[in-house]
């Protein structure tokens, strides 16, 4: 299931003009998901219709208890949808936290696919 939902984010982000997608293999290491992706988008407007897409995406395919984190923020969003974390960042903003470089520091390379 987790599979087909990673397919579905990954289609809805490309769909809607996200970029930059990352997708981080969290299984068996990290108590927080299964999995991680990361996307940009180009502005606030963007990034919060990006957020709300995927999460209505999610809730379509039967994942009710999925919630969108960061609503007063012009920057970023987060959904959280169980066992798949999306970070939605601007360029700048996803530049600063860099995750991709935190997690590649823990994982080996070849569970981090873009």
């Amino acid at each position: 299931m987790t599979k087909k939902i990673i397919d579905i984010v990954y289609q809805t982000l490309d769909d809607n003009k996200a970029q930059n997608i990352v997708i981080i293999d969290l299984k068996n290491k990290s108590s927080i998901a299964d999995y991680m992706i990361i996307a940009s988008g180009t502005s606030s407007r963007h990034i919060q219709a990006i957020s709300e897409n995927t999460a209505q995406k999610l809730k379509s395919f039967g994942l009710d208890d999925c919630r969108i984190e960061g609503q007063n923020s012009d920057d970023w969003k987060l959904i959280d949808a169980l066992e798949i974390v999306i970070h939605i960042f601007h360029p700048e903003k996803r530049s600063s936290y860099n995750l991709e470089k935190m997690w590649e520091d823990i994982l080996p390379k070849q569970q981090i696919t873009i």
